[in-house]
């Protein structure tokens, strides 16, 4: 496998090049990018990179070889790499700047909600700014004790740390599998991988029987999906009296009705400030709910800046996701986010993605008519499927699934 070292930093120019013409629009595009890698590394720009490299990487086939070996991102580390393939480095206007803002986002108090008034209106003020002015926030009081959260991080990140055989089983691309294990869902269309591996689960609305679960995980994710669930549909009836709707609106469009875990390994990276755990990119659900470990490295784009969104111990990370902007007609925003990486980890998550994702249903989501009367309608129509589908099929590119179904 091709590595980038310090005499190679020009071999990942062929993140996407197999053998390019030099009048294409990705030659021009990565030359631009060499000579932002040249500028910062103090090296001048070699543009006969470019006949040399496509002789000696071959960027599919590499590409292939990783993900045939069914170890991931891990499965580098244990083999002792100590610099990157060359298609896991991103260009340096993606990985930099780092923080950049002096702003925080919101914590939202959920206690008393559902027994006190005054508390219940003091917390959907707090959303109503929450999601309107960051498209995040953290929540606190939420209900879920310490040792759930705890157990959960910890199932996952066994199950990332187990033996190689296990982890195998369970490694496919196969969208119809609901449990999957894999490393970057986009690897064969994005330009650059991140350095992460997923434990994937389709908890809602059809979930996997007790046994299709790895060990690692199985006696937790159950007690730890009821209790996302609950705290989903206070959110969404939240959010709904915050938008001055029926506090059930959004449960009755059924808002609720899908759930997809995806338990997040990032490991110490050898080379963290040519790569990214996760390239900029927004949801494709209507919230997302967010378990992180004290690692740190999330940070979401805020004003044009990157403002990091620190972990709490005991709070849980709640964002908007495209759809809930969708059918709020740009009420609510879906704010882009990333992940950057270290030396130190291994950092893990758990997304929790309120979706039915794949799940076949001919249900159309638009902007809500009553959401519509001042501002007309922004988006068409779109199931839940296609719009996975479309998002998919686009891999994290640094453009809005969005724009596709804009009026």
């Amino acid at each position: 496998m091709h590595y980038v070292g310090p005499n190679q930093r020009y071999a990942w120019i062929h993140l996407l090049l197999g053998s390019p013409s030099e009048s294409s629009t990705e030659l021009r595009y990565y030359t631009t990018v060499l000579n932002q890698w040249s500028s910062r590394l103090g090296h001048s720009p070699a543009p006969q990179v470019f006949s040399v490299m496509s002789a000696t990487y071959d960027r599919a086939s590499a590409i292939k070889a990783f993900d045939e070996s069914r170890t991931g991102v891990k499965g580098l580390v244990d083999a002792g790499a100590d610099e990157l393939p060359a298609f896991f480095v991103a260009p340096p206007i993606q990985v930099e700047p780092k923080s950049t803002s002096n702003h925080q986002i919101p914590i939202v108090d959920l206690k008393d909600v559902q027994a006190d008034e005054s508390r219940r209106k003091q917390a959907v003020e707090e959303l109503m700014h929450a999601a309107t002015t960051y498209g995040f926030f953290q929540v606190v009081n939420h209900g879920i004790a310490a040792d759930v959260l705890d157990s959960m991080l910890q199932g996952v990140t066994q199950f990332h740390e187990g033996p190689i055989e296990v982890k195998k089983q369970y490694y496919t691309r196969d969208l119809r599998k609901k449990v999957r294990f894999n490393s970057n869902f986009d690897l064969y269309v994005s330009r650059v991988a991140n350095w992460r591996d997923t434990l994937s689960c389709t908890m809602a609305p059809e979930p996997p029987q007790l046994e299709e679960l790895p060990d690692a995980c199985r006696g937790i994710i159950f007690q730890f999906t009821n209790h996302i669930q609950s705290l989903g549909t206070l959110l969404l009836e939240l959010f709904s009296e915050a938008l001055g709707l029926r506090s059930d609106h959004l449960i009755q469009m059924e808002c609720d009705k899908g759930l997809y875990i995806l338990g997040h390994y990032y490991p110490p990276c050898p080379q963290p400030d040519l790569t990214l755990g996760a390239s900029k990119h927004s949801d494709p659900d209507f919230i997302t709910i967010l378990l992180q470990d004290q690692i740190g490295g999330l940070q979401v784009m805020h004003q044009n800046q990157w403002l990091d969104v620190p972990p709490s111990t005991g709070a849980l990370v709640v964002n908007i996701g495209d759809l809930l902007q969708l059918i709020t007609n740009d009420k609510f925003r879906s704010a882009e986010h990333r992940v950057l990486i270290k030396k130190v980890g291994p950092r893990t998550s758990v997304a929790c993605f309120f979706t039915t994702q794949l799940w076949p249903s001919t249900k159309l989501f638009g902007p809500i008519k009553e959401l519509s009367i001042e501002k007309p309608p922004l988006y068409r129509e779109v199931t839940v499927r296609d719009y996975h589908t479309y998002y998919y099929n686009k891999g994290i590119d640094g453009r809005s699934a969005l724009d596709n179904y804009k009026l």
